[in-house]
């Protein structure tokens, strides 16, 4: 999948989402808002409640593109004969946008109404895709090959030192530079994580890749080389 291709696959994802969730909000909002023991007697009732025409296709149409969200991501992770079968974080793409449109439609499924068991399935769903939220943004950060398969320490301490030792032999990398390379690479760096601090840890440690990026790519136009390529 092409750079634009995929900007496109991925822009398509926000325009449903966005759409569905915005279309639904609108033309049900004179419903939704009115109070819960005075919607039977509301014009939409029949066909919004969660046991009617759109409320029971929303419940419907949800928890399809949850349970396909899960599955086949699922399938194309752990099963080697899909292997090849495009890159793990297009599939991952796929299943975050199925996990949360899903999600919306159960909620509007519901029609805001919980209680009882309802309530306690409807949180743990939330629950749900919040770890999927964190899970992402964790995701990011482990170091893949372009295949989607994790690289082990052993691998990136070597590719660590073979590019320290590339950015040694530019003249147009001061000895500054590598010493923040040298620092922000360095293994030991992880050992203080803990249970507690990781997320934080994850912050920052974004935060700081992203200050030496923009480094990198002023010393780089400083040399008359185009940052352009580099991206």
């Amino acid at each position: 999948m092409s750079k634009t291709l995929h900007r496109l696959y991925i822009g398509l994802f926000f325009l449903i989402g966005i759409s569905v969730t915005v279309l639904l909000a609108i033309n049900g909002y004179s419903y939704y808002s009115t109070s819960i023991e005075e919607r039977f007697f509301h014009q939409s009732h029949s066909a919004l409640k969660p046991s009617g025409v759109w409320g029971h296709g929303f419940g419907i149409i949800g928890s399809l593109m949850m349970i396909l969200g899960v599955s086949i991501y699922m399938i194309r992770k752990r099963s080697r004969r899909f292997y090849n079968l495009g890159y793990l974080k297009h599939w991952l793409e796929l299943h975050i946008f199925l996990c949360t449109v899903g999600p919306v439609l159960v909620l509007y499924h519901t029609a805001f109404k919980f209680g009882g068991i309802v309530s306690v399935s409807f949180w743990s769903m939330v629950l749900v895709v919040l770890s999927g939220v964190v899970g992402r943004f964790i995701y990011i950060q482990i170091p893949r090959t372009i295949q989607g398969q994790e690289i082990d320490i052993s691998e990136l301490m070597k590719m660590r030192n073979e590019l320290s030792e590339r950015l040694s032999a530019e003249i147009i990398f001061d000895k500054s530079l590598i010493d923040d390379f040298t620092k922000i690479s360095s293994a030991e760096r992880y050992k203080s994580i803990n249970l507690f601090n990781a997320l934080i840890f994850l912050l920052k440690d974004t935060i700081q890749i992203r200050k030496f990026k923009r480094k990198i790519i002023n010393h780089l136009r400083k040399a008359g080389i185009s940052s352009y390529r580099f991206k």
